[in-house]
């Protein structure tokens, strides 16, 4: 078909030509092998990087729980198992960390599945919310949003309880430091994520099967029950589980509201064997460690066996489907003033809350004396502050350079696992994506018992490590969905026209994934920043990042040079985003 009809009547041309095709044929033959061997090539490396990234604290936390102390690793012992599980305060703990987990994921789920039920299915008003709902309170960090409750519904001094004295209200109308406070604002903090996940099943729901129900004479509740809730149920239960994963990760909620109450969750109880008492006990710290971890593993396998049977719910074929629009009519207006408030206790209010805090000199409700009190005091305490500055620095050399090194080994990673279909590719996906179900505490105790051994123990360089090795499925995530969309063919053109691999680099495949890059630096930076509960264990004087000192300023009660320090983090993490979404589009534009 590509030859004219001269060209077929000339046999000497036509057969120039049909050598031309074979050569150019047998070129894209040996690139594409060469490509394909240097891909391989990749692949030993990466898995022992990756692999000692993340088995190489699952392994240690192992070893050390059967070790006495730091100084006598390797001597076996099950002391540490004994004194851990037969404490007889553990079995509260247990009961506790159950509590906060579930009702945390069902607050999270629920709110989830009313938001994703609005968004898609009905014709409420400001559907830009949802969106803003979904990825703003991310950049907020959890242990800022739960500083805010704690700054509103403290039983002693809050901003609500004292205007409800005021009223002439006795007591402690509200507390926030119970298990059901903790609850409330972990699910709030994890609503995003279990959005994320329904919104998608939901907008893809087809509404004619409802319809159905209701001409059969079904009532909307039972055509709820009986019809959306288990086509949805795969979407849900995924919800719920990957919810209640993050939940029993999560410290920055149980270490600002639960422990102040005497509420110890299995992360908190992990962080007071390690940094309270007169002597950190790591031994049992790990074997603590070793129920949580185990509790992760399977809920993470639970939820991908979830997500995995998901084609036994498909409602949507190649022809038939509409999607549908419900109509609100007068419930419009009031509904949309529901997701306002959603929307203003996730986002506005915690900044609010912290930005009036740092500028009074003590806990006040807003009134004419407390705004004739505001002055920049706390602020200028903080910036003189040694402590806090070195911590800012901290912050920021891990969140710019430990995103940076993080985003370069997830390109290489993500490359060899959607451009290599072997074995090995495939052991490095999973290797890769093993430390999402690890909680953060745990992960660094299994780090200390490592670094104790080497020269990192105590330096910027096992923070460095420690992060990159538990956020780096954030920066896969991103580049494998935008490698799948380059073709190889594009590669393979560049290499047949003379483009050596370091330039088809530069000049084809590197363009195509700026987004990808950039939201995968932007997830990593803003983590990395933020990071809390694996810092707790890991940081030392000098290594102090900004999540620990604002967490010390909670235990100390300094609540002003906490909320100047929380506003500065907030900025930080913004002027990140900002900065490399602004980079990338430059890049994008070049390019």
């Amino acid at each position: 078909g590509t030859f004219s009809k001269g060209e077929v009547l000339n046999p000497l041309l036509l057969k120039r030509r049909a050598g031309e095709a074979s050569i150019t044929l047998y070129k894209a033959e040996i690139t594409r092998s060469a490509m394909q061997k240097t891909s391989t090539a990749l692949t030993p490396g990466l898995i022992a990087i990756v692999g000692f990234l993340t088995l190489c604290p699952v392994v240690m936390l192992v070893l050390g729980s059967f070790s006495g102390e730091l100084g006598a690793f390797g001597a076996f012992t099950l002391d540490k198992y004994v004194a851990a599980y037969t404490d007889p305060a553990f079995a509260e703990i247990l009961v506790s960390t159950v509590i906060f987990t579930l009702g945390s994921a069902l607050v999270a789920t629920g709110l989830a599945l009313f938001l994703a039920y609005l968004n898609t299915r009905t014709n409420i008003p400001g559907k830009f919310m949802f969106g803003v709902i979904s990825l703003i309170p991310m950049m907020v960090p959890h242990i800022l949003f739960a500083v805010s409750w704690v700054l509103l519904l403290n039983p002693s001094n809050g901003m609500i309880n004292l205007f409800l004295r005021q009223l002439g209200i006795e007591g402690a109308a509200l507390n926030i430091y119970s298990l059901t406070g903790m609850i409330l604002v972990e699910g709030l903090l994890d609503l995003p994520i279990a959005y994320l996940v329904i919104a998608p099943a939901m907008s893809a729901f087809d509404v004619a099967l409802e319809e159905s129900s209701r001409v059969c004479g079904a009532s909307n509740a039972r055509t709820l029950f009986r019809v959306t809730l288990p086509v949805l149920r795969p979407a849900i239960l995924a919800a719920l589980t990957l919810v209640i994963v993050r939940s029993l990760a999560s410290f920055a909620v149980p270490s600002v509201i639960g422990m102040p109450g005497r509420i110890y969750v299995l992360a908190t109880h992990i962080y007071s064997i390690v940094a309270t008492g007169y002597a950190a006990d790591y031994g049992m710290a790990a074997a603590v460690g070793m129920s949580a971890l185990a509790a992760s593993i399977t809920l993470i396998v639970l939820y991908r066996r979830l997500t995995r049977e998901g084609e036994r719910y498909v409602t949507i074929s190649s022809r038939g489907y509409r999607p549908s629009v419900i109509d609100l009519k007068g419930a419009r207006y009031p509904l949309f003033a529901v997701v306002a408030l959603i929307s203003f206790v996730l986002i506005v209010l915690p900044i609010l809350v912290l930005f009036y805090t740092s500028l009074v000199p003590y806990v006040m409700t807003p009134s004419a004396k407390a705004f004739a009190a505001m002055s920049w005091r706390h602020w200028v305490t903080v910036l003189k502050d040694p402590v806090s500055l070195l911590a800012l620095k901290n912050s920021l050399y891990l969140g710019v350079g430990g995103a940076t090194l993080g985003i370069v080994l997830s390109f290489f990673v993500a490359y060899v696992i959607v451009k290599v279909r072997s074995k090995a590719s495939g052991l490095l996906e999973s290797l890769s994506f093993l430390s999402f179900s690890f909680p953060g505490i745990v992960v660094g105790i299994g780090f200390m018992w490592f670094f104790v051994q080497t020269p990192l123990y105590s330096t910027i360089w096992a923070l460095l490590i420690g992060y990159i090795a538990t956020y780096l499925p954030y920066g896969l995530r991103p580049l494998t969905s935008a490698f799948v969309q380059i073709h190889s063919h594009l590669e393979e053109s560049s290499r047949v026209c003379g483009g050596g691999p370091l330039y088809t680099m530069r000049r084809i495949v590197l363009p195509l994934l700026v987004p990808g890059i950039a939201s995968g630096w932007i997830l990593m930076a803003t983590m990395f920043v933020r990071e809390l509960s694996l810092s707790v264990v890991l940081s030392r004087p000098g290594t102090e990042v900004l999540a620990v000192q604002i967490l010390r300023f909670a235990e100390d009660g300094l609540w002003g040079r906490l909320s100047a320090l929380g506003i500065l983090m907030i900025f930080i993490s913004t002027a990140l985003v900002v900065l490399a979404n602004v980079i990338a589009r430059k890049l994008s534009k070049r390019d």
